[in-house]
């Protein structure tokens, strides 16, 4: 049977889309389909299939179905005791649970691919979520200071005290657990969102362990001003979380470099390749939520050739890829020897 004539391979790109640090990988052959008229789909523009990261939108979930059941918890020890500590602790769960909405909804937002409007994805969305966790951990402090200072200067005495500790004390531990598995997880896929979610959870636990601590002291001293006052010492505690959130979720925002410890990985890869006779400069990196972005002037000899220059380019971003996983790397190969290659240093050029 003859072979069919004008059908091109399904695994090559179209005609044109060539080239290193196009972006192109398996399956991505869309992008450059679409510039040439061959994908008109937006959603499929920046498609990169399997490549994607699994969702983490089923942490949030957990979060918001702890931060309702812990509500429930606490309103119920703030009733039987009256304590003004409890009732401090029962509204930042309210805080948590409006944390949560907004970390999943952040989450959904961050998850999307990259499109035509969004070519480097949409990962700084988790900052948003961020410095909102950062600014209800501070309205939470303002609450429980207010709440704290009436109940200072008009004391009254408590009722049910163990009762409703104990019923606060469970719901901390819910919070500690579920603190801890978000905690992980934001480490392990680098999510800001699900790390500032875990962080203000427990703000919540060492809100609710000074809380007990305070009512306790009270109910067994008889002295009702100790429940106030530890509850003003612990808003003035979480008060520095709330501002460490905010100050990250900023320099996120502002293409803040990556953190010492990445630098200085990046720093070591091309170390290794000044041996090999090429030089770089223009490094410069910048983090956008789970994902980061290195870019570089490689200088090579001019004598060698253009497949000489562009294999050792793909050997070093891959060694960076290979140090820092979900990297994009993109290198600009130069000659070593023309004086113009030291002059593009900055930004405008």
């Amino acid at each position: 049977m003859p072979a069919a004539v004008n059908e091109p391979a399904k695994d090559l790109p179209p005609p044109g889309c060539h080239g290193r640090n196009s972006g192109l990988q398996a399956g991505d052959f869309n992008l450059c389909a679409a510039l040439k008229g061959g994908v008109s789909n937006r959603s499929r523009f920046y498609d990169n299939g399997p490549m994607s990261p699994p969702s983490l939108k089923r942490f949030a979930w957990l979060s918001i179905a702890v931060s309702v059941g812990t509500i429930v918890l606490k309103g119920a020890a703030w009733r039987i005791t009256e304590s003004v500590g409890l009732l401090s602790d029962a509204i930042e769960s309210f805080v948590n649970l409006a944390g949560a909405m907004m970390a999943l909804l952040m989450l959904t937002v961050a998850e999307q691919p990259a499109d035509e409007e969004h070519a480097y994805g949409h990962g700084k969305a988790e900052y948003f979520s961020s410095g909102f966790e950062g600014l209800l951990i501070l309205a939470a402090a303002i609450a429980i200071g207010v709440s704290a200072t009436e109940r200072l200067l008009h004391p009254q005495p408590l009722s049910g005290v163990g009762v409703g500790l104990a019923v606060s004390a469970v719901a901390s531990l819910l919070n500690l657990a579920v603190a801890r598995v978000l905690l992980a997880a934001g480490r392990e896929h680098r999510s800001l969102t699900l790390e500032a979610d875990a962080r203000h959870l427990m703000t919540d636990v060492w809100t609710s362990a000074g809380v007990i601590a305070g009512v306790g002291a009270a109910a067994a001293t008889g002295r009702p001003w100790l429940d106030p006052l530890i509850a003003l010492l612990v808003a003035v505690n979480i008060v520095w979380t709330g501002w460490k959130l905010i100050r990250r979720s900023t320099l996120g925002l502002m293409d803040s470099a990556l953190p010492d410890e990445d630098h200085a990985q990046v720093v070591s890869i091309l170390a290794r390749y000044r041996s090999e006779g090429i030089d770089y400069h223009a490094l410069r990196t910048r983090e956008s939520g789970a994902r980061r972005f290195i870019e570089l002037h490689v200088l090579v000899p001019g004598a060698w050739s253009v497949r000489r220059g562009h294999d050792l380019a793909e050997r070093l971003e891959s060694d960076i890829r290979d140090a820092l996983p979900r990297t994009t790397v993109i290198t600009h190969v130069e000659p070593l020897e023309d004086p113009a290659s030291h002059e593009d240093i900055a930004l405008d050029r």
